[in-house]
């Protein structure tokens, strides 16, 4: 006790929260001096800042082709619904065509002398 009143202080082991402090304000003033990235640093990680530049460059690319081949899906989808309805009302016509033919050829066959109407049937109203 007498040697801490006599003015000799006893030296205290620095903490890590006070090591944290120093870090930090040496990060700061690294940073705003423009020393955050050294030429050493690059150097020997040089190698490595290409591959994740070339890494990220393709993943890049990747994106932008899936979303091109998207857009090009969605196109051909729509254009393909379009084609199969023009099939489907073609089919019909067709399909009409041949009952109507092979209505005709039933009828000539049968000898019924039947003609095709070209006009639709017309309502005879009748009056008292």
């Amino acid at each position: 006790m007498a040697l801490l009143k006599k003015g000799k202080k006893k030296k205290e082991k620095p903490t890590a929260k006070d090591s944290m402090k120093a870090t930090r304000k040496r990060w700061v003033e690294d940073a705003r001096y423009g020393r955050t990235v050294s030429v050493e640093f690059l150097r020997y990680n040089a190698w490595l800042l290409l591959i994740f530049l070339v890494a990220i460059l393709s993943l890049m690319g990747l994106r932008y082709k899936t979303k091109t081949g998207m857009e090009q899906i969605k196109k051909l989808t729509v254009e393909l619904t379009r084609a199969e309805s023009a099939k489907l009302k073609e089919k019909a016509s067709y399909m009409s065509l041949i009952r109507e033919s092979e209505m005709k050829r039933l009828v000539e066959e049968k000898g019924m002398n039947l003609e095709f109407q070209e006009n639709p049937p017309e309502v005879i109203r009748v009056t008292d």
